[in-house]
């Protein structure tokens, strides 16, 4: 049986003590009024508490449905992304198709005319020799070796003529078939578009919901807790990495190109680094604007050792470059990369995206060195473009 024991008396909390004097000093009356009292304002604290537990469930689970949301919308623009290409694909296969065909046709209006030509030709020697054969007495077996030249030359015309009408049927079949898997892309295509405008409104409607519990929690003190959870959540995950950033040896790091390196979105800087972010924070990143499903690129060679979902920055990629520097790019719609992928510098990695819980597109951007966050802005070029 556990005994319960109460903290020490220095231990305990100052207005517990000075009510308890208080408590011990009043009459009956005023202590029935203070006990009625301290029970008020213990079940209020109680209901607070049980009102903040409520909020943090409410939270988390909001959280859970944002995360999946984002990891559907990810997956439904991936799908549409390889939807495009095949559609392109099947657009250039088609094209080259066509021109085969018209080369083909031409051919075969060449070999027509010169086999009527020939046959003309050889009707009209076969009438001329065989003429002079019976009034003349020319020689029968000269007259027969060319006539069965023309005959063999005719037969492999002829023969050379089935097979090009042969193909251009084969052309036209698999043209019909890719007509077919065309329309049938197109109608894929348009039933994707619908879905991502669908899953955007369900994100909007996560997302107003997670903009309505946060508004709890700073109403609550809280917003600031919140925010120190996701930076831990970030820097635990940028520890973890630089132990197998280390490992990269070939990398050259990115000194020699500081002040030069290419953006990796051309948008509007809507917060720079060390400004306060919401909730008091400073950004350890930059926020650049952009549209949905733009291209993310990387700053420089690297190699992918992170991408996933992480809580507070939605989809994440992250390059190591070596010798300790890494970059990191959040809020990502989707991540067109896999850890351990060689990148070289201005490679799509990504597509812009709101992931996260942001409420606008937008990249979110770091650059570490040796697992510190350093300005952007004294590493990329001046020039965005």
């Amino acid at each position: 049986m556990r005994v319960h024991r109460s903290p020490p008396l220095h231990k305990q909390p100052l207005w517990l003590l000075m009510f308890c004097f208080l408590f011990s000093t009043m009459p009956v009356t005023g202590r029935q009024q203070a006990e009625q009292e301290l029970e008020q304002v213990q079940q209020q604290i109680k209901k607070t508490e049980r009102q903040l537990k409520q909020q943090q469930q409410q939270l988390n689970k909001a959280e859970q449905q944002l995360q999946q949301s984002d990891r559907s919308l990810a997956r439904a623009s991936a799908e549409l992304q390889q939807t495009q290409q095949e559609l392109a694909t099947i657009e250039q296969r088609g094209l080259q198709l066509t021109q085969q065909q018209q080369q083909l046709q031409h051919d075969l209006q060449q070999q027509q005319s010169q086999l009527a030509a020939q046959l003309k030709s050889a009707y009209s020697l076969g009438q001329h020799d065989y003429t002079r054969m019976l009034l003349n007495q020319q020689d029968a077996s000269k007259l027969e070796r060319a006539l069965t030249y023309y005959q063999y030359f005719n037969q492999a015309r002829v023969k050379q003529l089935a097979e090009i009408n042969k193909t251009v049927l084969q052309l036209q079949q698999i043209k019909q078939q890719l007509a077919e898997q065309q329309q049938q892309l197109q109608l894929t295509l348009s039933e994707q578009q619908q879905q991502q405008k669908q899953l955007l409104a369900v994100k909007a409607e996560q997302q107003s919901a997670v903009n309505q519990l946060q508004q709890l929690l700073k109403e609550q003190g809280n917003q600031l807790s919140y925010l120190r959870q996701n930076e831990a959540s970030l820097q635990n995950t940028i520890d973890q990495l630089r132990a197998l950033a280390e490992r990269s040896l070939e990398l050259l790091g990115l000194t020699a190109n500081k002040g030069k390196l290419r953006w990796p979105l051309n948008g509007a800087l809507l917060q720079g680094f060390g400004e306060n972010r919401q909730g008091g924070m400073r950004s350890r990143g930059i926020l650049i604007s952009g549209r949905e499903g733009n291209p993310v690129q990387a700053i420089a060679d690297g190699r992918v050792i992170y991408a996933d979902w992480l809580k507070g920055y939605g989809w994440v990629i992250v390059l190591d470059h070596g010798e300790g520097f890494m970059s990191l790019y959040g809020h990502n719609q989707n991540i067109l990369k896999q850890p351990g992928e060689q990148i070289i510098a201005g490679e799509t990695i990504a597509l812009v995206g709101m992931s996260g819980g942001q409420a606008n597109a937008g990249l979110y951007f770091e650059i570490r060195e040796k697992g510190d966050a350093v300005n952007p802005l004294s590493w990329l070029s001046k020039n965005k473009g």
